[in-house]
């Protein structure tokens, strides 16, 4: 059987960041509670110097496409519960 390989890409703002470091703080524990909760790589991969904003890369890898679809869904919906992020946009692809 063929990989299934799933990439959410997923923009966030954090309003509260003032800085850099207040960005990074946020960005480094969603990144690793998404990796640790739903068994995805994760890494943030455009606007690094934004202070306010971020755009993260999620991938995960299986057999089966809704497996795949479900866990990607999953993890858009932990990131919109991140009461300090506020999802701005998302988009999935399936390869």
């Amino acid at each position: 059987m063929p990989a299934i390989i799933g990439l959410l890409t997923i923009d966030i703002f954090i309003p509260d960041a003032g800085n850099l470091k207040d960005k990074r703080r946020v960005v480094k524990s969603l990144i690793e509670r998404l990796g640790n909760r739903h068994n995805v790589s994760v890494a943030e991969i455009e606007q690094l110097d934004n202070h306010t904003r971020a755009t993260l890369a999620v991938v995960h890898v299986a057999n089966d496409r809704a497996h795949v679809e479900r866990v990607l869904s999953h993890v858009l919906t932990t990131t919109e519960r991140e009461r300090r992020a506020v999802v701005e946009g998302s988009y999935t692809e399936i390869l």
